[in-house]
C-alpha cells in the first residue's frame, strides 16, 4: 500500500495567494489554488479576472517534516490546524476541487453545507467529483465543501449530467448526533 503525502491548508496574507503559490512551487512543493472568474467593472473598462475560491488560503502537499519550510514562506501566516497541530485536508475534497478546476464549468463560492445528499458525478467533465447535491427551481448544483475551512464551492450541473447517490443525510444523522453527544460527554468528563 502506497502512502500519499497529505494536503494541508495554508493561511496567507490578504491578496497574497498567487505569490505564495509561486514561492512554494519554487521550493518544490505541489500547490493548488482553486480560482473562479468574475467580471469587474472599472470606470474605463470591464475585465474578467481570476479570484481565489477560498480567499487567504492555498492548499499545499508536503510531509510533516517540511512544516517549517512551508510556514517560513513569505506571505504564509500559518498552517490550519487544531491545538497547535496541523490538520490534513481530506484527499477526496482536494480531488473534487481539482476535477472542478480542470473543467470549464462556471464555479463560485457558496455557503458552507456540512451535510446533505452526497453524490458522485458519473458523466461529463466533472466525472468522479463528489459533493452535496443542491437543487432549486430551474437548477441543479454540485456543492463541494472543504470541511477544515468550513467553506464550499458550487457549480451548476446541466440536465444531462448523470450522478450516483453515495449517502443520504437523514440515514446517518441520528447516528452522528449520538456519536457527537458521546464525544461531548467524554470531553466534559475529562475537563472536570
Amino acid at each position: 500500500m502506497s502512502v500519499t503525502t497529505p494536503w494541508f491548508a495554508l493561511q496567507t496574507m490578504p491578496k497574497s495567494e498567487k505569490k505564495v503559490e509561486y514561492s512554494l512551487n519554487q521550493k518544490g512543493y505541489e500547490c493548488f489554488l482553486p480560482t473562479y472568474r468574475q467580471r469587474r467593472r472599472w470606470s474605463d473598462r470591464i475585465a474578467v479576472i481570476d479570484l481565489p475560491l477560498f480567499p487567504m488560503y492555498i492548499f499545499c502537499r508536503f510531509n510533516h517534516s517540511a512544516l517549517g519550510r512551508a510556514v517560513s514562506t513569505p506571505g504564509v501566516t500559518r498552517i490550519v490546524g487544531f491545538c497547535g497541530r496541523p490538520a490534513e485536508v481530506e484527499e477526496k475534497e482536494i480531488e473534487a476541487l481539482q476535477i472542478l478546476a480542470s473543467s470549464s464549468f462556471l464555479r463560485e463560492p457558496w455557503a458552507y453545507l456540512p451535510d446533505g445528499t452526497l453524490i458522485r458525478v458519473d458523466t461529463g467533465p466533472l466525472a468522479g467529483a463528489r459533493g452535496i447535491f443542491c437543487s432549486g427551481e430551474n437548477n441543479r448544483r454540485l456543492v463541494i465543501s472543504v470541511t477544515l475551512l468550513q467553506r464550499s464551492v458550487a457549480v451548476q450541473l446541466d440536465e444531462n449530467t448523470m450522478f450516483s447517490v453515495i449517502d443520504r443525510p437523514k440515514e446517518n444523522q441520528s447516528m452522528l448526533r449520538n456519536e457527537s453527544d458521546i464525544a461531548l460527554k467524554l470531553v466534559k468528563r475529562a475537563a472536570s
